[in-house]
């Protein structure tokens, strides 16, 4: 959401932002992106502590919540990530239960995951946010990228990385291509990582580093 952000204050208010950085994002969601959110919207609804919305000072939806959180992670992580950290380790067994327990490690993580999310986030939140970025769209729904990028003065820095499958390279591509076309100075980073989408947290060397040349040259360039 952060890097919705970023983009769509660039061009709401190009008056305003003298240098922009956005980092693993796009300018709308795809089908699929918006698929893994109703996973976890209708995961938090069909909770029946949910009860609409209204379980305030009740039971609150926490199994739901829970789901949505493990669905959502599994997103922000990369096949490869996931392989190195878990593959098929079994947790405190050796041989399999042929049962519904929690056997392999990363069924654990996932747990753990979901139970640590529902201790600091509100359900309802959950859903609003996850629409708010469903139908986040520059091109409302018709226009060309290009022309949405016409108004941008600022210099604008892209960043993404080459596991992130939630926000691939191509959509942060498409931006840079649309900016170009529209002579704005932006610069393009791919960063190689295995980390997924989870990399912009991670891999924090290279990025710093890309984030501090970038500061560093719109300053001169502001100085000049």
């Amino acid at each position: 959401m952060g890097g919705m952000q970023a983009v769509a204050w660039a061009v709401m208010y190009p008056q305003m932002i003298n240098s922009s950085i956005i980092i693993a994002a796009c300018h709308r969601h795809t089908a699929q992106q918006i698929a893994f959110h109703e996973v976890g919207r209708q995961a938090v609804m069909a909770d029946p502590d949910w009860q609409g919305g209204d379980y305030y000072g009740k039971s609150t939806p926490k199994r739901g919540l829970a789901v949505a959180r493990m669905v959502g992670h599994i997103t922000y992580m990369s096949e490869s990530s996931m392989e190195q950290k878990f593959g098929r380790k079994l947790v405190k067994k050796d041989v399999l239960g042929y049962n519904f327990s929690k056997e392999f490690e990363v069924e654990g993580y996932l747990e753990y995951r979901g139970q640590s999310f529902v201790e600091r986030f509100d359900a309802n939140s959950y859903l609003y946010l996850t629409k708010a970025m469903d139908y986040f769209d520059l091109t409302e729904g018709g226009k060309k990228l290009s022309e949405v990028f016409k108004g941008v003065t600022s210099d604008v820095l892209v960043i993404s990385f080459t596991s992130d499958w939630l926000y691939p390279s191509y959509q942060s591509q498409a931006m840079v291509r649309a900016l170009k076309a529209n002579d704005v100075d932006v610069s393009y980073v791919e960063l190689g990582s295995d980390y997924g989408h989870d990399a912009f947290l991670v891999e924090m060397d290279e990025q710093s580093r890309a984030v501090s040349n970038y500061l560093a040259k719109v300053y001169r360039e502001r100085a000049a």
